[in-house]
């Protein structure tokens, strides 16, 4: 009999609840003989930037809401065993019911793993990264409105010194990286 090689499936999961059945899943690998039949469990994330109380919070955020990823040997008890893993609804299948799970294409897998792998890092912080003399608007705090020139950058510390006019004269101010958005 041929040897079945482990293929890409998707799990259905309960929308939010992906984390808990990834923890469920791990822990039977590490702890049954499951580990034989499934090498790994995959939530591909994103990093996302969002403002709470003024300031820049990083959080992460799933790229396929209610999906679960796992790479498996569908022989026996083990599709059983994770259909009816806590908050997993069922296999991602054709529309019939009698159907068996489809294992995910070569470029979907390359695609899905790589897209992982690109938002490890957040596009953002890529992107501000501020150079003297560069001009400014302040987007944020009692000086919305405001536009200078970049005196001193401190990437370490993410913030900039800008140089603004109020009432005439040149005042400098240090503003986080978040504070402020280039003049294009």
């Amino acid at each position: 009999m041929a040897e079945l090689k482990k293929e890409w499936y998707v799990l259905r999961a309960i929308s939010g609840k992906e984390a808990k059945v990834k923890e469920v899943l791990d822990a039977a690998i590490k702890n049954t003989n499951l580990g034989e039949y499934v090498s790994q469990v995959l939530i591909p994330t994103e990093k996302v930037y969002t403002m709470r109380n003024g300031k820049k919070v990083l959080k992460e955020r799933n790229l396929y809401s209610g999906y679960v990823f796992v790479e498996a040997k569908l022989t026996g008890e083990v599709m059983y065993e994770l259909r009816n893993t806590t908050n997993v609804i069922d296999f991602l299948r054709g529309r019939s019911k009698t159907s068996l799970p489809e294992p995910l294409r070569e470029s979907e897998v390359m695609r899905m793993l790589g897209a992982a792998d690109d938002l490890r890092i957040p596009q953002d912080e890529l992107a501000n990264e501020y150079i003297v003399g560069e001009n400014v608007k302040v987007n944020f705090g009692p000086f919305t409105g405001f536009t200078g020139e970049i005196r001193e950058v401190n990437a370490d510390k993410k913030k900039i010194k800008v140089e603004v006019k109020i009432f005439g004269r040149p005042t400098d101010l240090e503003l986080e990286n978040s504070q402020v958005e280039r003049i294009i």
